[in-house]
């Protein structure tokens, strides 16, 4: 299969990046990742490295412009394509480096060595989009789309790098399969699909350990609905207080008091906050004492300057007794970096009138059981916190046995923004082996055993409540383990690779195959 085209190239490019899109929720259509990537590889075939970043740019374009198309309700069209471009930039800078490694003779002589490369290259980037700029943007990332598939189980060998990398991996082979059919080779195709198949298969028998630890706790999630959608979702702050509390002091009706260990609430279900406002400490501690349980409310704290995004721990009669805050702050939405030169795009950044500060502690908030006659730690990640796995990683690693996510979707309206972040979830629960609970205004909730099974979960822009038992783990997986190196190991063979391409012999554009020759 000689190089293709410029339009052909053009062509693949833009179909790889909606099938890639395709594969994550709410279509889910999981086997679309690997497909549009080898989509990717193959517009990329004996390029320069130019002409890898424009094929690059314009895949990331087609993906990312659809795939963060929920910013657009929130922050305006203009903010939108800024940010799908600035993700797209990436897959050029991807689509550059692979030609370049491409073209090293070495890498065209062995298959393996060029499959090993393009898997380090792409993870390496999609690592660096996750903590660059502005702390990065982690939505995206392959791992996130094989939720609904046979891959996820394995999400707890090697986290969201590994998972990234097997689907690339996939993507290779199905390059190699096509090419082999193109030239007549059906052995060669043959070959490429019993790898992937053999893959597949060994990733869905991957064992994951869903047995109780430490007991079980009886948890409620209480989705209680705002009044609007988008930016007039908390036009009514009290009245989002006051829904929240309406569905807690629901749960009276079907649990005696004291039989949930913790009612959970998701992020911005107080915007109110109640340790300065007394008609609302009240409102929260009437609905914890009709439970009898305490409740974990989302709330911010204001100081002269600023704010803090809170989960506050609420006892019945105590008031607060534990406090999380919020390590990452999502810039352009919490606080506005370079805010003069921001409001040349958007007026929209003014709405943010106070910006948000990072708090500085682990998400740990510790629930005392009278139960378990002990302190049981919970995990705590605050909503797009649930994106970042170093974050979610502390609180595993410094004890949480159990994960929570409160979140507020409302101002994403009826976008996919809440499935692609309730997979998120669904990841983290089989990746540290932990019941999960992902916890939302306005949905979709969800209750998540450690395997990834949703266990109950409720819909959109709907009140709900959702109560189950849940297992409390304490043992760790190997991605837990891990953490980071898994993703500094893809670093170093990617600098290697490159470094290697650059001072190695080199074929010229236009004769090199992208290694699937």
């Amino acid at each position: 299969m000689p190089r293709l085209a410029t339009a052909p190239a053009m062509l693949l490019a833009i179909l790889g990046g909606l099938a890639t899109d395709a594969a994550f929720p709410g279509r889910s259509w999981w086997p679309l990742a690997p497909v549009g990537v080898a989509l990717l590889l193959l517009a990329l075939r004996g390029r320069g490295v130019f002409g890898g970043m424009g094929i690059g740019l314009l895949w990331g374009l087609s993906f990312f412009l659809p795939h963060l198309y929920w910013s657009h309700p929130a922050a305006g069209l203009v903010p939108w394509l800024l940010l799908g471009f600035a993700q797209a930039l990436f897959i050029a800078v991807f689509g550059g480096m692979q030609s370049l490694a491409h073209r090293w003779t070495l890498v065209q002589a062995r298959p393996w060595l060029g499959a090993i490369l393009t898997t380090a290259l792409w993870v390496s980037v999609e690592q660096l989009r996750g903590v660059a700029p502005f702390g990065g943007l982690p939505w995206g990332m392959l791992a996130f789309s094989q939720t609904s598939g046979p891959l996820l189980r394995a999400a707890s060998l090697g986290g969201v790098v590994l998972i990234s990398a097997v689907v690339v991996l996939l993507a290779v082979l199905t390059a190699h399969m096509l090419v082999a059919l193109r030239r007549g080779s059906v052995w060669r195709a043959g070959l490429a699909v019993c790898a992937g198949a053999i893959i597949l298969l060994a990733s869905a028998i991957v064992p994951v350990n869903t047995r109780a630890e430490a007991g079980h706790l009886r948890v409620a999630a209480v989705q209680g609905n705002v009044p609007g959608t988008g930016l007039d979702a908390f036009a009514v702050r009290r009245d989002v207080v006051e829904r929240h509390a309406a569905g807690t002091e629901a749960l009276a009706e079907r649990f005696d008091p004291g039989d949930l260990d913790v009612v959970l609430w998701p992020e911005n279900s107080s915007d109110v906050d109640p340790r300065v406002d007394a008609a609302t400490a009240t409102l929260i501690d009437d609905a914890a004492r009709a439970v009898d349980a305490p409740i974990l409310v989302g709330t911010q704290r204001y100081t002269e300057n600023h704010r803090y995004n809170e989960s506050v721990l609420w006892e019945p009669g105590q008031g607060v007794t534990d406090v999380y805050t919020k390590q990452h702050p999502a810039p352009f939405a919490e606080y506005i970096p370079l805010r003069d030169l921001a409001r040349r795009v958007t007026d929209a950044v003014d709405l943010v009138t106070v910006d948000m500060l990072a708090g500085t502690e682990p998400g740990i908030i510790e629930l005392a059981s009278d139960r378990h006659g002990r302190t049981v730690p919970l995990a705590v990640g605050i909503c797009f916190e649930v994106a970042y796995s170093d974050i979610v990683r502390e609180a595993v690693v410094e004890g949480g046995e159990l994960i929570v996510i409160p979140t507020n979707n409302a101002s994403f309206g009826y976008t996919q923004e809440s499935e692609q972040q309730l997979a998120m979830s669904v990841f983290r629960a089989v990746e540290h082996a932990r019941a999960t609970v992902h916890v939302s205004t306005v949905g979709k909730s969800a209750l998540i055993a450690p395997n990834g099974v949703i266990i109950d979960s409720g819909g959109h822009f709907t009140a709900e409540q959702l109560s189950e038992a849940l297992p409390l783990r304490t043992s760790l997986t190997l991605a837990t383990r891990l953490g980071p190196w898994p993703a500094i190991a893809a670093a170093i063979l990617a600098g290697l690779g490159l470094l290697g391409a650059v001072a190695g012999r080199r074929v010229a554009p236009g004769r090199a195959l992208g290694g699937l020759s």
